[in-house]
Parts: structure tokens; sequence; C-alpha cells
């Protein structure tokens, strides 16, 4: 039997305004996610390969729209899920009452992404009773950044064990006649070009680190964020996105991406109306005051920490300090304490999700050409992941 409040229970946790180091330390804020809830998860199959073919971009939209998807699912029975961007897919927790339509949704965005671009997007799920069988444990909280974006916080490893079930069952795309009509992309865009980053002789690193101990991260994940804040700053200021470095670009390539994402084919209307809407973005975002508020607020709106058991960021910093966090790092590594996974680029990219411009937008970053795909591929060379 499923109640109201299973539905709404990610909407119900309480935000907490503190540090995410000093969240960790009180585990007492953490709540088991319910039972009867379902992890979800998407995953590029032979991501590195695409992306070592030119193909970053395609991959980052494609893992943007397996969120969007449920997210838009979500909105429409007025509730909220957590989710967790990896630049390749995406692992998401919903409750049992919008599964099917999910998973519906998502084997819609599978087939496209198949036909448009020949990548095939796993799609698997786990009742997250069964990762509690397993004695793994899923614990949750919500971190409010700043005014306008809370995030998920995970202890324990129970999301990357349901990861290595699925990536390692034989999950191939088999039947082009399934539903149709029931995937929703609305609000999702890749209007913007390659970002710099926001300081001269900046570079953006793409990090992973994953604990030893799945049941005792929290003391671990502490003293790297400290770390990482130590060196570069404040979450605000390690930010690899600043308003100065934002460009629309809407190249023909670019809106035939997104509307093949969007849509599964070609479609005129969609890709004047986007042609379109990009010119007049220009003018409406440097010269009016809605449009200005909107790219400041869209700063603060960027996805760039994940903790879903794994500590997922993107940094902008100077070389010497991406080397001090590296140094550190392998120090804790060779302890026993973590596996770590990172990645340099000069730039980097941008998938959003825009419900309105106000203040419901979300923003999802990677290293110009996939940090995060190459960053865990580090990882699995020193973790053994699937």
């Amino acid at each position: 039997m499923h109640t109201k409040e299973d539905l709404h229970f990610y909407n119900n946790l309480n935000e907490y305004r503190q540090s995410i180091s000093e969240l960790l330390q009180k585990e007492s804020l953490f709540r088991d996610v319910p039972a009867n809830w379902h992890v979800v998860l998407t995953d590029i199959k032979s991501s590195t390969k695409a992306i070592e073919a030119g193909k970053h971009e395609i991959v980052n939209l494609i893992a943007t729209g397996s969120i969007i998807a449920v997210l838009n699912i979500a909105h429409q029975h007025k509730t909220t899920i957590p989710f967790f961007f990896g630049g390749d897919g995406a692992t998401l927790l919903v409750p049992e009452e919008i599964l099917e339509e999910s998973l519906n949704a998502l084997t819609e965005h599978q087939q496209n992404s198949y036909v448009n671009f020949d990548l095939f997007l796993r799609v698997g799920n786990m009742p997250v009773s069964e990762v509690y069988k397993e004695r793994y444990r899923l614990k949750i909280a919500k971190a409010k950044m700043n005014k306008f974006l809370s995030i998920p916080v995970i202890l324990g490893g129970g999301l990357h064990y349901v990861e290595n079930v699925i990536k390692g069952i034989s999950n191939n795309y088999k039947n082009p006649e399934l539903l149709k009509n029931v995937l929703n992309l609305d609000g999702m865009e890749c209007r913007w070009d390659r970002i710099k980053p926001p300081e001269d002789q900046h570079e953006i690193l793409c990090l992973l680190v994953n604990s030893i101990n799945r049941n005792d991260q929290a003391p671990v994940y502490k003293q790297i964020l400290e770390k990482i804040e130590s060196i570069y700053g404040s979450h605000k200021k390690r930010s690899p996105i600043s308003v100065a470095g934002l460009r629309l670009n809407a190249t023909l390539d670019r809106i035939n991406f997104e509307m093949k994402v969007k849509t599964g084919t070609r479609n005129i209307r969609f890709f004047l109306k986007r042609m379109l809407a990009t010119l007049i973005g220009k003018f409406y975002l440097k010269f009016d005051e809605e449009g200005k508020r909107y790219l400041n607020n869209l700063v603060e709106l960027t996805d760039t920490l994940v903790l879903d058991g794994r500590i997922n960021t993107v940094i902008s910093g100077l070389n010497k300090q991406h080397n001090e966090l590296e140094v550190f790092l392998t120090e804790m590594e060779s302890s026993g304490l973590i596996n770590f996974g990172m990645h340099r680029s000069k730039e980097s990219i941008m998938s959003c999700y825009v419900r309105d411009r106000k203040d419901q937008h979300i923003h999802f970053v990677d290293g110009g050409d996939g940090g995060y795909t190459k960053a865990a591929g580090v990882l699995k060379t020193k973790f053994g992941s699937n």
C-alpha cells in the first residue's frame, strides 16, 4: 500500500542550509529512502569510444534528457525527485507511482538515441527494498546550496551497487516498435557554446572520489570537501561557470542534435523556432533586465557537485591548485581510504533544463571533452567497476 507521503517523500525532506561538510557530520539528519521507491539508472554503453569519436556533446545531451524525461513526469504528479547527473548517464530515485511511466519514457528516449545517433542508452531499475536486502545503505538528506539550488546528498553504497548490477546485465536494443509519444523533453536546451573558465590560466577539473569503506563515508568525504574548499575557495568561487563566459551558439549541428533528441526525428518547425529563439535570446540576455537576472540565477543554479555515495564535482582552478589536490588525494588513496579519478580540460560544456526562466531551471556541467567519463575511466582501473 502506497501513501501520499511516499509519493512526496523527497518534497517533504528538510532543506539544511549548513555546508555539505557540516551536514556529513550529522548522520541523524539523513533518512532512509523508502523501501517501496526505485533506483532508475541510465548509462550510455561504450561512451568512452563515443567521446573519442567527438560525440561528447551528444553523450551529455542524451544523459541530460534521461533526467528531464523523468522530472517532467514527476512535475505532472506535483512532486519532486532526487537525481544525479554523471556525464554519460544519470541515476534517479523515483516513487512507485511514476515508475512505469518513467520507464516507458526512457525506453522511447533509448530508441531515439539509438536510431539517430547509434548510441545505446542502458535503462534499468531496481527496488530500493532489494538494495536493502543486499545490506547496502541508502540514506539521503537535502542540502541548500544557495537561495536557488538544493541538492540531494547520499550516504551508503546503494546506488553504486545498482549501477554495477545493471551494467552487468545484457541489455541490448531489440524492438523498434515500442511505445511512442510518451517521452516529454520540454525544457531541454543545449544552446550554450563551450564555456571557458572564469579566469585566465584556469583549467576545468572533473573529479570522482569513491570511499573504500561504504559504511563510513562521511568523515572521508568531509575531509576531502574541506580540502577542496581550502585550496579553491567556496563552491561559488570554484564554479566553472560565470556570466562573462556564457555565449549562445545556435549552430546547425547543435540545433539538429537537440531536435533529434527531443523529437526523435527531423522537424522543420522545431528547427526554425529554435533558431529564432536563439537570435532573440542574444538580445534578451544582453539588454533585458529579466534576461540579465536569468543569467545571474543560471550561475547559482548550476549543478557542479554531486554526492551519490561518491563525490562527483567539476572545479575551475589553476594547474598548481589541481596538482595540490591530486597530491592530497593520492596520499589518501595510498592509505587505503579512497580511489579517485580526475581529468583536466580547457573548457566545459553545459546542457539545461528550463521550466521557466525566473527560478525553475537547472544546468548540468561536464568537462568539454567528456571529463566525467574520462575520470570514470581512470577510476574503473582502480575500483574494478563495470
